[in-house]
């Protein structure tokens, strides 16, 4: 798929954002409810994360986990490395990533929805990692200096923003020269309809 060919939605971006969000606000603090996707546990499983690492992380960032894909089957990331990941969340993979890199490394953590944000750095100092800097911030204007990174990862959220050019943009802007992504989202291999893509209710739901 060529992300330049892909259709940009007309849906309002700020609405968007607002509807994503209570969605994640109640995947932070009331993760037992249940969602249309699967969280926790279970979904890491089911995407290949290894028991012996997920048992490693405090139980709210599991129990508050709802990716789509694994960004380190792509493989570990090493001592020392600087990681931006797109879309925090509750900080599953960030914290993954901070032990990997060590104390030499750095994770900006970066998400929109304030709750997440707060669970992701709970998890970060509960597990006394201070190698984790938590960033409010969108994935199409990443609070982050040109070339910072070593690598980007991100899991779930591509897929919920309108203007993927504009992510991509941003990702490979904070990527110093040879510096790589570890992507895991949803990828659709038909092209959708333009009025699907301008249906804020197929976003959100």
């Amino acid at each position: 798929m060529n992300i330049s060919t892909v259709g940009v939605s007309s849906v309002d971006r700020d609405e968007l954002r607002k509807l994503v969000a209570e969605k994640y606000r109640d995947v932070a603090l009331n993760p037992e409810l249940g969602f249309h996707f699967h969280t926790g546990e279970p979904l890491a499983r089911i995407l290949g994360y290894p028991s012996d690492v997920v048992a490693l992380l405090p139980r709210g960032t599991v129990d508050s986990f709802a990716g789509t894909g694994n960004p380190f089957l792509f493989g570990d990331l090493h001592e020392g490395e600087v990681v931006v990941d797109v879309g925090c969340g509750a900080g599953f993979d960030t914290l993954i990533a901070a032990r990997q890199v060590g104390s030499r490394g750095k994770v900006i953590a970066i998400d929109m929805t304030p709750e997440m944000r707060a669970k992701a750095a709970a998890g970060a100092a509960m597990l006394g990692l201070a190698n984790v800097e938590v960033r409010d911030g969108y994935a199409e204007s990443l609070p982050v200096g040109d070339g910072e990174a070593t690598v980007v990862i991100s899991n779930g959220v591509i897929n919920l923003c309108p203007d993927k050019q504009a992510v991509f943009h941003e990702m490979f802007r904070v990527l110093r020269p040879g510096g790589r992504l570890q992507v895991g989202d949803i990828l659709v291999h038909r092209e959708v309809p333009q009025d699907a893509r301008d249906d804020i209710d197929l976003w959100s739901g």
